[in-house]
């Protein structure tokens, strides 16, 4: 349909031309369905994995892992925030439970009064590194070692160019 009918209120103006909708071929809807479904199980068995073997929930470990890369520990909540593309509120709410658990601390940011630093204290430190080889082995056998090679590097690739289009980078042919 190229156009709608013209609204009640203004019946001599014509509506917007909609743009038209390019449906997904029944090829692209059983990969699109496949890829939907085989994400949230595979998130949904990650995190239950690891917080049933090491009581961390998957956003803290993401926090721990990232405050763990980072130089002296410590990262600001904005830039955590945009790594893992989470809410500020969510990071918020997570960050607080670790505080509460001595696994980070809050200061604020010397070079900047308006931002705040979290670093990973030492018991932080240890949390994950008891951590990672549960969380590793999971990742392995519930993906890694599921796909052959050529298959989970095309995977990686194809995520990092929807990554790279979500997140206002450059635009990839489709």
């Amino acid at each position: 349909m190229a156009t709608t009918a013209p609204t009640p209120s203004a019946p001599s103006t014509p509506a917007p031309v909609e743009d038209e909708v390019r449906w997904l071929t029944a090829d692209e809807q059983l990969s699109w369905r496949s890829y939907r479904n085989g994400v949230a199980m595979l998130n949904d068995v990650l995190a239950h994995e690891l917080e049933a073997e090491t009581g961390l929930s998957i956003h803290e470990y993401e926090v721990l892992v990232r405050l763990s890369e980072a130089p002296e520990r410590t990262m600001r909540m904005s830039e955590i925030a945009t790594g893992l593309a989470h809410s500020r509120s969510r990071l918020t709410h997570t960050i607080r439970r670790m505080e509460e658990q001595g696994l980070v601390e809050r200061r604020p940011c010397v070079h900047d009064a308006r931002g705040v630093n979290c670093t990973m204290t030492e018991q932080g430190w240890q949390r994950l590194v008891g951590a990672a080889p549960s969380h590793v082995r999971s990742v392995r056998a519930h993906l890694v070692d599921v796909l052959t090679p050529e298959q989970f590097r095309t995977l990686g690739q194809a995520m990092g160019i929807i990554g790279e289009h979500l997140s206002g980078g450059a635009s990839h042919p489709a």
